[in-house]
């Protein structure tokens, strides 16, 4: 089995659709399966896969600096894909790099399939732009239903994909690396560090980005404070609010995005994991944050309600209700015993993630789709 996969994010990106396809790869490794990747991005000699990498030419989006849009040469992609011969396509996004992706395929009569990883129609109200949303939901189905087959991060998004009149939509869950994100990683140095070696820690980890409703989270902060809580809150990421959001959280600690030992560091070396955000069609950070012995204070929306069991390993809060997430987040703040109930009901419902298993189920679906093809 041979793949080309067409990726619009890979390292030195850090977001959950990097994380996703970094995994995946290595488990395609494991199982000895040839592939090589189309991306904007390319990834240090770290990855040991980083010279199967095809990087195509791109620029910053306007929005947001750090993504890429790429504007891949179709003459030459092509003529590469030729030679190598792939028994299957596997695109990442609805961009101009994914449809050369299936452009080809098309062309080759090969099967395709894509990886539905972005709410991107849910971040339009965040920039003024609502009027287009059912635009947006007919571009989208129009590219996906293409496909052999789209895979879903979880089930809420697989049914509301569903709803929306997307087909052949099947599960293609993520995974947590257990070593890597696990309570041992607590350190009392890092908790001084940030000033809290005698306060409770609140965590947040993601993009500085409207769409993660930090508005939320920033209201969230003032509701607490206001009830005299005493708590340390840390934000571990970057993006083009952290300069208001720094002035509207004149108390809170900021260390941009952290990798490797850091960031398994500030999640293990934290109390409570806070994620405000209702645009998530999964959330890895709320993997990461129970592999690291924390409770998750989420919202009952996206993907993150399928991850968080609601009053078992933490609390699902109302959407764009501040207050409710503050309340949540009281309890465990001011109840020991419930927070460490939830830590341990979160330890143990995480071990059901593990990538080997998740990503072997998905290679799986690969050659059902190309033996359904050949047959």
């Amino acid at each position: 089995m041979k793949i080309a996969f067409f990726i619009d994010s890979l390292p030195p990106s850090t977001d959950g659709v990097a994380h996703t396809y970094v995994h995946l790869l290595r488990t395609l490794q494991k199982h000895n399966i040839d592939f090589v990747i189309y991306s904007q991005f390319k990834p240090d000699s770290g990855h040991d896969w980083h010279l199967r990498v095809n990087k195509v030419f791109s620029f910053p989006f306007l929005l947001y600096s750090d993504y890429r849009i790429g504007i891949p040469y179709k003459r030459l992609v092509f003529k590469h894909l030729d030679r190598f011969k792939p028994d299957l396509i596997h695109v990442s996004s609805p961009t101009l790099l994914g449809n050369l992706g299936s452009e080809y395929a098309r062309k080759k009569n090969i099967p395709a399939v894509a990886g539905y990883h972005t709410d991107f129609v849910s971040y339009f109200k965040y920039y003024g732009l609502e009027m287009a949303e059912n635009l947006g939901w007919q571009f989208l189905r129009w590219f996906y239903n293409r496909f052999r087959k789209t895979y879903a991060p979880g089930m809420s998004t697989l049914l509301e994909l569903e709803e929306k009149g997307f087909r052949n939509i099947h599960l293609w869950q993520r995974g947590i690396d257990l070593q890597r994100f696990n309570p041992v990683r607590r350190s009392e140095k890092f908790r001084k560090m940030i000033g809290s070696e005698n306060l409770p820690v609140l965590l947040f980890v993601g993009r500085l980005v409207k769409e993660k409703d930090l508005d939320d989270l920033v209201e969230m902060n003032d509701i607490l404070k206001s009830k005299k809580e005493k708590f340390r809150l840390l934000i571990v990421g970057d993006g083009p609010m952290r300069p208001e959001l720094k002035k509207r959280l004149p108390e809170a600690v900021f260390t941009g995005f952290l990798h490797g030992d850091d960031l398994s560091a500030a999640y293990a070396s934290s109390d409570i994991f806070v994620f405000p955000s209702t645009t998530e069609t999964f959330g890895n950070v709320i993997l990461e944050a129970n592999a690291s012995g924390l409770p998750a204070v989420g919202v009952k929306k996206g993907g993150v309600q399928d991850l968080i069991i609601d009053g078992k390993t933490g609390y699902l809060a109302k959407p764009n209700q501040p207050r409710d997430l503050a309340d949540k987040v009281m309890i465990l703040l001011n109840n020991l015993k419930v927070r460490e109930a939830l830590r341990k009901n979160a330890l143990n419902h995480v071990k059901n993630f593990s990538w080997d298993a998740i990503n072997g189920k998905l290679i799986e679906s690969y050659r059902e789709t190309i033996e359904h093809c050949r047959s």
